[in-house]
């Protein structure tokens, strides 16, 4: 079929597929440096170092991980021993998280590999082009 039988549409020009592309390039990248942690994993230990002991609906709100992603990724770090829960200080009957001594190890280690990803990933871009794609993609989440 020519481009007229497509009415224009190309697939390999189309938004959804080249964030796909760069999230498949993104994703390689985590995989060959970072061990033990998935993405959404590292995501949600690194926001819980920041922020200290929070809710895991909380939680989930910052790293834009809805109900039943935030509760899979916290019970896997809570697996490793990674991330601990503890009752809330001023209502007990609510559980705050909070990274463990290893979880707060665990992403001091990673956290350089992660400054290291981003910047792989970028690299085609020149440093222009990298604040500009930044920007652009903040405007669109």
């Amino acid at each position: 079929m020519d481009d007229a039988q497509h009415d224009g549409y190309r697939l390999d020009e189309q938004v959804g597929f080249l964030l796909r592309r760069a999230t498949q390039r993104h994703l390689a990248i985590f995989a060959g440096l970072i061990g033990g942690l998935t993405p959404t994993q590292f995501a949600a230990l690194a926001k819980l170092c920041e922020m200290g002991p929070t809710s895991q609906n909380a939680l989930g709100r910052a790293t834009a991980m809805d109900a039943a992603t935030i509760k899979g990724v916290i019970d896997r770090l809570r697996d490793k021993g990674l991330v601990a829960t503890l009752p809330d200080p001023i209502d007990r009957r609510r559980l705050m998280l909070a990274p463990t001594e290893a979880g707060r190890a665990a992403y001091d280690t990673a956290r350089p590999l992660a400054q290291r990803i981003t910047a792989d990933t970028l690299a085609p871009l020149t440093p222009a082009e990298q604040a500009a794609f930044l920007a652009l993609l903040a405007r669109l989440g």
